[in-house]
């Protein structure tokens, strides 16, 4: 199977990509990530940690990895049905959090919209730049606070 796209053209700008690191320990930095996220417009119904998982089922000894599911159910309601449904198979956008080192946190996040866009699984049309816009206005918003 070929893709539909050579990702090896694409930068980080084309998938929305966005990484700050946080000087504090990995509880408090979730915190923080959370707070600002919600300061920002979006809510967290989903939230899990990769890494107590992993490290309880297959004894994978990872260091702390946490990832927060954010959600702002306007443009959610938006971009399903711009997409006839199928960007909520991309739901929530997650906000990820990993430590580097101890009391050294990484922060991560991918646009599940200009992603959704490129997989074609979101229109390649004004409705759907203007969902683009407002969700990175966003996650500009909250980045910038972190």
């Amino acid at each position: 199977m070929s893709l539909p796209i050579d990702p090896s053209t694409l930068d980080a700008s084309d998938v929305g990509e966005k990484r700050a690191t946080l000087e504090m320990e990995h509880e408090a930095a979730v915190e923080h990530v959370r707070e600002t996220f919600e300061a920002a417009g979006f809510g967290v119904p989903v939230e899990f940690s990769p890494s107590d998982l992993l490290n309880e089922k297959v004894d994978a000894d990872r260091d702390p990895y946490y990832v927060l599911g954010a959600c702002n159910p306007a443009m959610a309601d938006r971009v399903l049905d711009a997409s006839d449904g199928r960007m909520g198979a991309l739901f929530p956008c997650n906000v990820v959090v990993w430590e580097r080192e101890p009391g050294v946190q990484v922060v991560y996040h991918v646009s599940i919209m200009r992603i959704g866009r490129l997989a074609g699984l979101a229109p390649d049309d004004e409705e759907m730049a203007d969902i683009v816009a407002g969700t990175g206005e966003m996650v500009d918003a909250a980045f910038a606070a972190l």
